[in-house]
């Protein structure tokens, strides 16, 4: 059982907090690209509990300054984009990408004020649709080598969500494999080609399984974790009788992402990142080994779900999640419909907006939970003591190489063992652009 200060540190990410500090070693999502299209490419963003306006420049630069001008705090929200910067609307004072302050026009002719003056500006790069920032001090480290990052730019599309809790709570729903027995259990198995989220209605490895059968009849797998330089692997195994063992391989890629496959051709690789210590957002980056993404058609898709401007699911606790007792009777384990993101937003904000974690009960299939917890309270103390010993950013792990496996894989019950690979493998050397 964790103690109400441990939770603490393990929860809260202002400026100064433990896993706040922790946070900020590593590059986080900070929109997506998608959202600075348009004549004004602006927009005023929360992050790691620090208010701020993210904008792209005459020359394509992305910046992310704070959103409070540091001559008189006006809120650079309502700036304008001109002249290589954003210039604030109160004095026109006009700042760069770096926050450096590149005109005071008010100010006396020759006037070297500005020379002095540095605005808070956190460093900024793309990545496959999606905006990352660096809020920590010193360099940025490099980006880890993920699929999602190799793959060309029409084999990947990005995707966000919002949550209505705390980050942890909602990236420890990832690495549960248990709970997809339940929470995402459907009576009856149907064709999921319409269907968005509904990764567990597909066939396992082409052996003819649909998931949602293999999650139905086998709800009490055995997970193995193996700490990585990455973070954790998870292996869950799950006994198909005659039908052999079905392994599911997923990672925890430290400190707030995770690795899970949507099928054998499409991988999902997903940030939970903290708007502040009572919200947050999921980031997805579907990346796919076999033909092109239909981009447009999957954002119509997740469009039907979630409204813009601000990505909030249309299905929420202000309408009961769409809950349907006879619904919950007859076909899903819920009652909330086939969208698999709507069970886990209920799970999560059911929580509270911070769980109590002095109030829970761990289980033999939470070992991934007890271990990522435990990683999680020592990389903290590091980072706190300024040691660079973390997981992703040792010196001797050559993030460039991080590409771990995830997959599912079904073999003979006596033949299980190295299946996920040579399932991996055959998709890489069938796939355009993967590595081997």
């Amino acid at each position: 059982m964790m103690s109400a200060e441990q939770n603490e540190l393990i929860t809260r990410i202002g400026p100064g907090t433990g896993a706040g500090t922790l946070l900020r070693h590593y590059w986080q999502p900070v929109a997506l690209v998608e959202e600075l299209q348009g004549d004004r490419p602006l927009r005023a963003v929360r992050l790691l509990g620090e208010d701020l306006v993210l904008f792209r420049d005459d020359d394509g630069r992305y910046g992310l300054l704070g959103r409070r001008c540091c001559h008189r705090g006006a809120d650079l929200a309502y700036g304008r984009l001109e002249d290589g910067g954003l210039r604030c609307a109160f004095h026109g004072w006009l700042f760069d990408t770096a926050g450096n302050c590149l005109e005071q026009p008010a100010e006396p002719e020759g006037s070297t004020l500005h020379q002095r003056i540095s605005h808070k500006a956190y460093p900024c790069a793309e990545q496959s649709g999606v905006i990352f920032a660096y809020m920590g001090a010193g360099e940025p480290p490099e980006f880890p080598g993920l699929d999602c990052f190799q793959a060309p730019d029409e084999y990947t599309f990005a995707f966000k969500g919002y949550v209505d809790c705390n980050w942890l709570q909602l990236l420890e729903v990832g690495i549960d494999p248990a709970h997809a027995s339940f929470l995402h259990r459907f009576e009856e198995d149907e064709d999921s080609e319409h269907g968005y989220g509904l990764q567990f209605r597909d066939d396992v490895a082409d052996s003819g399984l649909e998931m949602t059968r293999v999650m139905r009849q086998s709800f009490r797998p055995e997970i193995r974790v193996e700490e990585t330089d990455f973070g954790l692997q998870l292996l869950t195994l799950r006994d198909l009788d005659n039908q052999g063992m079905h392994a599911r391989v997923t990672n925890l890629l430290f400190p707030n992402a995770i690795a899970i496959p949507m099928s054998n051709e499409m991988t999902i690789t997903q940030w939970h990142v903290p708007v502040d210590d009572v919200s947050s957002y999921w980031y997805a980056i579907f990346t796919s080994f076999d033909e092109p993404i239909d981009k447009a058609r999957m954002r119509e898709q997740r469009l039907e779900l979630y409204e813009l401007p601000d990505y909030h699911p249309r299905i929420n606790k202000s309408n009961n999640y769409g809950y349907d007792p006879k619904e919950q009777a007859t076909r899903t384990f819920t009652g909330m419909g086939d969208d698999i993101n709507v069970h886990d937003q209920w799970a999560v904000e059911s929580m509270g907006f911070i769980q109590d974690r002095t109030a829970e009960n761990l289980g033999t299939t939470d070992i991934a939970i007890a271990a990522y917890r435990r990683m999680l309270r020592e990389s903290i103390e590091s980072a706190e003591n300024g040691s660079d010993a973390l997981p992703m950013m040792e010196p001797r792990v050559d993030v460039t190489e991080v590409n771990p496996v995830t997959i599912d894989a079904v073999a003979p019950r006596d033949e299980w063992e190295g299946s996920w690979e040579v399932c991996d493998k055959a998709r890489r050397d069938q796939s355009t652009w993967a590595r081997g």
